[in-house]
């Protein structure tokens, strides 16, 4: 009993430790991002639920919805990358915010399937224009050597959330109404998009002059958009562009198809869903700040290769295991595998992007996440809808996961000796 004061001590230490080794508006961030996670939390993981369970479809057509808003998402989020190059990051912000508290009024009001189709296209293309100023205000806060353990920061606060959002989400799904859901998440926007307007400042890093040169001429709003064509002339970004997208569709099934696997195949309510995703929480928020510091020393790339290894062992599980110990165990394998990724993988992004182009690399970089929106959910229904045994959707997942894996270890043999990849000691402490 002695030892535990030490222990706590430590502890503290630990945590004043890492306070104190990045800027205060970095945490400002952490902050008011927590808040925003709780009220996506308590919804994002019932969406698929509710488009069919509220309008009666099966889980192809709701896959084709949430692929149509991806698509026009991606075009929201390349004219927002546009426009955080050329305007700044904090306006951009503040719209996307606005904009979610009315999009989630609207998705709990809708009444048909019928309205469901246009509404999907607006949300998709207006709800992803902040999308590229959220990474790029990061990347603009924290130096390059700090940003892959910054992220994972920011991942340590979101699993906090997931301790609390999907728990209540659950219940409310069970025991009230959906509708509440959209309420809550409509409310909490409204929150913390007036604590951003009145505690973050733009970030966006000034034009840098030599003494006596005449100010530059400010970029045209065509010449930012064309500034598109060099990013997808960066072969090495878009080799890693087409890899996270092979990664992502998989790791999408877990927040859309899997709730609907494990409803339909093993009689699991939404509460005890909720408390699958409570697990994967619980295991970041041990353990996120341990892997982050491990990983800070490591080839970022093989490190990719790595963790998108845990994903095809995990995902592959659900199709041979039936018990929700078991389940709970695979949730935590795929857990290992987002540890180590989404850290690296929003580093990496950052450090292919010149500090002027940001925002469009940010935008590209949302490919990833957009394209498996787009398609691999609705592919995901087709397998679940059509095919005499739905668990043949997890092997496909672990195919697909070994094969972005190996695309990953080519990256890393052509590009690990370049400076911008290589691993750099950390800075001293920043200042306020």
């Amino acid at each position: 009993m002695i030892c535990v004061p030490n222990e706590r001590l430590r502890m503290l230490k630990r945590f004043r430790t890492v306070y104190q080794d990045y800027p205060r508006l970095f945490w400002i961030v952490v902050g008011v991002s927590f808040i925003d996670r709780v009220g996506g939390t308590m919804l994002f993981p019932f969406f698929a639920l509710y488009i069919t369970q509220k309008f009666g479809v099966g889980m192809t057509e709701a896959g084709l919805l949430l692929g149509t808003m991806s698509a026009f998402g991606f075009g929201g989020g390349m004219i927002g990358g546009a426009l955080t190059d050329r305007f700044g990051r904090k306006q951009l912000i503040l719209f996307g915010l606005v904009f979610s508290a009315l999009s989630s009024l609207a998705f709990g009001l809708v009444t048909t399937i019928q309205m469901m189709w246009p509404l999907v296209v607006v949300v998709g293309l207006l709800g992803e224009i902040a999308g590229p100023a959220h990474n790029a205000m990061i990347a603009d806060i924290l130096p390059e050597e700090k940003r892959q353990e910054g992220f994972g920061i920011l991942r340590v606060v979101a699993n906090v959330a997931w301790l609390i959002g999907p728990i209540i989400g659950g219940i409310v799904a069970k025991n009230l109404d959906y509708f509440y859901l959209f309420v809550t998440d409509a409310v909490i926007s409204c929150i913390v998009a007036a604590l951003f307007f009145r505690l973050l400042p733009e970030t966006k890093p000034k034009v840098k002059m030599e003494a006596g040169a005449p100010h530059p001429e400010p970029e045209s709003m065509g010449k930012t958009i064309i500034g598109y064509f060099k990013v997808f002339r960066d072969l090495g970004f878009i080799a890693f562009i087409v890899a996270n997208i092979l990664m992502l569709t998989v790791y999408q099934q877990m927040y859309g198809t899997l709730s609907v696997f494990l409803r339909d195949e093993h009689g699991l309510d939404p509460q005890n869903y909720g408390i699958l995703m409570t697990a994967s929480a619980i295991t970041v928020v041990l353990f996120q700040f341990g892997v982050s510091r491990w990983l800070r020393d490591k080839p970022p790339f093989l490190m990719m290769s790595l963790g998108t290894l845990f994903f095809l062992i995990g995902f592959s599980m659900f199709g041979y295991v039936s018990v929700y110990l078991l389940f709970a165990l695979a949730l935590v394998v795929i857990t290992i595998g987002e540890m180590i990724v989404f850290p690296v993988s929003s580093g990496l992004a950052a450090n292919f992007a010149p500090e002027d182009m940001r925002g469009r690399y940010m935008a590209v970089f949302g490919l990833s996440w957009a394209i498996p929106q787009m398609f691999g959910l609705a592919a995901a229904g087709y397998v679940l809808d059509n095919f005499s045994n739905p668990s043949l959707l997890w092997f496909i997942c672990g195919g697909l996961s070994a094969v972005s894996a190996m695309s990953y270890y080519a990256l890393h043999l052509r590009l690990h000796k370049q400076e911008r990849f290589a691993r750099k000691p950390a800075a001293e402490p920043a200042a306020d």
